[in-house]
């Protein structure tokens, strides 16, 4: 009996020892788990975390080497291993010294082991903080989780340089996803796709710009225990990621910082010891997914031919496929849409595309990098009709009154955005399409058919009908002929000779209405000042409403003529003027709102853009100046290029402003003559010295903005060294010095692009030469900025005696 007792409360001891052993969160060489639903796991000592197989699917069947956090109904997981090779049932995952965990199928082949193992394993601990971790005899680490981080950060976790994140590819399938996070070398935290199945990585859509921030780079991204996000700089300063007003709290809540399968990085909370299954949103980056993931290669946010919408609640996109679209993988929701017919430009349907085809309208959505055709002015009408006559033509966008951009396939970037102002005309098949190959039915008796049909009721209705009616009848029938005859053979009008003039007469009282009594400055300049209002035209509309300086009062007949001067300008790189004022003394223009600002708060905020969105932006801006210059009806000189003149729209496409208003200001020359004359340091020589003024003073106002893109700083800086404080002469240095690399502040994107560096900086010194003479014109510059022409070497952008 005692031999019994002895037993039992030797086994019931032997118990005991190892939940505590369990509970202190150690594991010993030599320890197991198998893959098994309800299989054991390795918790850490405070519960809250477990080491173990986790089933995926629905038939628990396939599992993943993962952590979980334990005590919440959803057993949320943080970390996993084989995430494109999932374990089948019966798998092992062992504890060994020589290689740490290794993982086998039940077949004892190798699916993944931690590699980079230091030294010789001694044992392993599931710590607190979910950082599953291995030491050396010496307990010195050997290994961690938190080195080799999935798609999650826990709080006390750092990313180091040159560490990722990965985006899982759906929310149930734990394969390596578009999106990742990774914190660059040089310093940046960026979000940017990569396109599967390669490591091929696109422009970031999210960078801190941390590179040059309070002139030290960012060493690594700390979540501190306090659940607070930031970057720590190389001066052992913080640049705070989170909101501070946030105010987490670790004692009373898990935290979770996840890079989501649709690419928005969220900072989430769950209360402790709560029944709670879901997990609360308390931040995120971007703001905006479906407008910052634009991309020039790849799909964008959502598959290929889908469209963006963002969800309000919790800032996470949501894909739609278009009317007549469906999805390639009915299981994937965020991939690509296909047609429900196959676009060809095959002759081989009989009859009007009209027949075959017509338009379902969405509005506010857009395919931005899908254009092969811009057609201005243009109606709606006309719009549709040139759709439906082009067989490329999968989509329409009617915008802005006049504008008609055609669309092909593969749509990308598509995205739905309340202030697009505009709809979409998508081509979609009628009917039920026929399968490929099948024959058309011959139109001729289908033809003749409908016509004895007609003329059959027709005769009918004329024997039984009185001779006025039978008289009116007639008429109205030779009418209907003639007017389908007409259309079916009219041609769309070509507008390239008469510019419509589409802009809208305000009076003050209805511009002080939208503006709220001009509360809002949005800015002030050489020009006047501008406010924000909303306007009613197809739907409320932001706008921009430019308060003009004192004109002469009796220039209104010239006011007006240079405003339709301005009017008539379209092009892609110019702010839209929609309307104008001029009402007794009050002269206003009414400009399309940017929601994204000017080119100064985007180069000198607080980010530094990245190298490739400034190249774009530097020759977005010089195919402007072209248009101005050489290519619209009238040529204008703007007269004060500078960064706050240059506004950003929703895909950040540079568009010039304020053109056209010099000339419209210098209507009485010895009025205005030395109100006009630019801004600062952007300004050439010949405002100063009575020479003629010409299109060149723009050129020498973009080889200085040119510079400050290439740099990301002000022409003119007090705060750096005499030597440095003035760009031009700078640049200069720096190009003879060959010191590109202090001229772009060591941007390492830029240096990966050095060439185009060093071609850029050279067209930017041909610029600011004194002598104009020596400028090249903006076509030049375009083509050289293009690659399409050869830089010379520049010559010194010194002095010269200038003569009358």
């Amino acid at each position: 009996m005692a031999v019994n007792l002895l037993l039992i409360f030797s086994f019931l001891f032997l118990q005991i020892f190892s939940a505590v052993a369990q509970n202190n969160g150690n594991i010993t060489i030599g320890a197991s788990l198998s893959a098994a639903e309800n299989s054991s796991s390795w918790l850490s000592p405070s519960g809250d975390f477990a080491f173990g197989f986790h089933p995926i699917g629905n038939n628990n069947e396939l599992f993943l080497l993962s952590i979980w956090y334990d005590k919440i109904p959803s057993k949320t997981v943080v970390w996993f291993a084989n995430r494109d090779k999932p374990a089948p049932r019966g798998s092992r995952v062992e504890l060994t010294s020589a290689s740490g965990l290794v993982l086998q199928s039940p077949q004892g082949d190798e699916l993944w082991n931690s590699e980079s193992i230091r030294g010789t394993v001694a044992f392993a601990v599931m710590s607190n903080t979910g950082n599953f971790e291995l030491f050396d005899s010496n307990s010195d680490k050997a290994w961690e989780s938190f080195r080799n981080p999935a798609d999650t950060m826990l709080p006390s976790q750092t990313l180091e340089s040159g560490e990722l994140l990965s985006s899982k590819l759906s929310d149930t399938n734990f394969s390596k996803g578009r999106f990742r996070m990774l914190m660059r070398p040089e310093g940046n935290l960026v979000l940017n796709t990569i396109n599967l199945p390669t490591d091929n990585t696109n422009d970031p859509y999210y960078d801190t710009g941390t590179t040059t921030a309070s002139n030290s780079s960012g060493e690594r991204v700390v979540f501190n225990e306090s659940a607070y996000f930031y970057i720590l700089l190389s001066n052992d300063q913080r640049y705070y990621l989170t909101n501070r007003s946030i105010n987490p709290s670790t004692k009373n809540f898990y935290y979770r910082a996840t890079i989501n399968f649709d690419g928005v990085f969220t900072l989430y909370q769950h209360p402790k010891n709560s029944s709670n299954e879901g997990w609360t949103a308390v931040w995120s980056i971007p703001d905006n997914i479906c407008k910052a993931s634009f991309t020039g290669v790849g799909s964008g946010t959502c598959g290929f031919n889908s469209f963006c919408r963002l969800n309000p609640g919790d800032k996470r996109p949501i894909c739609d496929c278009p009317k007549g679209y469906f999805l390639s993988d009915p299981n994937n929701e965020y991939g690509d849409c296909k047609p429900n017919y196959t676009q060809s430009c095959a002759d081989d349907e009989e009859g009007s595309p009209a027949d075959f085809y017509g338009f379902e309208e969405v509005i506010n959505t857009d395919w931005p990098t899908s254009d092969y055709a811009l057609l201005q002015p243009f109606t709606e009408e006309q719009c549709r009709e040139s759709c439906l006559q082009d067989c490329m033509c999968a989509v329409a966008i009617f915008r802005s009154g006049d504008m008609c951009w055609k669309k092909k396939l593969p749509l990308s970037n598509g995205r739905f955005d309340n202030t697009l102002d505009g709809k979409a005309l998508i081509k979609i098949r009628k009917g039920n399409p026929p399968p490929r190959g099948t024959p058309a039915l011959p139109r001729p008796d289908k033809e003749n058919q409908k016509n004895k049909d007609n003329l059959m009721i027709v005769g009918s209705v004329l024997l039984g009908g009185s001779v006025f009616f039978n008289f009116m009848l007639i008429t109205s029938v030779c009418l209907c002929f003639f007017l389908v005859y007409k259309k079916e053979h009219r041609q769309i009008p070509h507008h390239g000779d008469a510019v419509e003039k589409n802009l809208r007469c305000f009076t003050y009282k209805e511009l002080e209405e939208a503006t709220d009594g001009f509360k809002e400055e949005l800015g002030k300049g050489a020009f006047g000042i501008v406010y924000k209002g909303f306007i009613q035209m197809s739907s409320v509309t932001p706008v921009a409403v430019k308060k003009l300086i004192t004109l002469v009062q009796d220039g209104e007949k010239e006011f007006k003529t240079e405003v339709n001067v301005i009017g008539q300008t379209h092009h892609k790189n110019l702010v839209r003027l929609l309307g104008f004022c001029d009402d007794g003394v009050h002269r206003l223009l009414v400009y399309e709102f940017l929601s994204n600002g000017t080119l100064a708060s985007f180069l000198f905020g607080d980010s530094k853009p990245g190298w490739n969105q400034r190249t774009q932006i530097a020759l977005g801006i010089a195919r402007g100046l072209l248009y101005l210059h050489e290519e619209c009806s009238t040529q204008i000189i703007h007269c004060d290029i500078k960064p706050q003149n240059i506004l950003l729209d929703d895909y950040y496409t540079a568009r010039i402003s304020d053109f056209g208003l010099a000339k419209l200001l210098m209507l009485d020359q010895s009025h205005t003559h030395t109100a006009i004359r630019g801004t600062k340091g952007y300004v050439a020589a010949e405002w100063f010295r009575n020479l003629p003024i010409t299109v060149k003073v723009d050129v020498f106002s973009f080889g200085v903005l040119l510079l400050e893109i290439i740099c990301c700083r002000r022409n003119v800086n007090m705060e750096v060294s005499d030597a440095e404080a003035l760009l031009t002469d700078w640049a200069y240095d720096c190009y003879l010095e060959e010191r590109l690399d202090a001229l772009v502040e060591f941007d390492m994107e830029a240096l990966n692009d050095k060439k185009k560096v060093e071609k850029f900086v050279m067209v930017a010194i041909w610029c600011i030469q004194e002598d104009p003479s020596l400028r090249p014109t903006m076509r030049k510059v375009t083509q050289m900025l293009e690659g399409v022409a050869e830089v010379p070497i520049p010559p010194c952008p010194c002095p010269y005696t200038m003569t009358n």
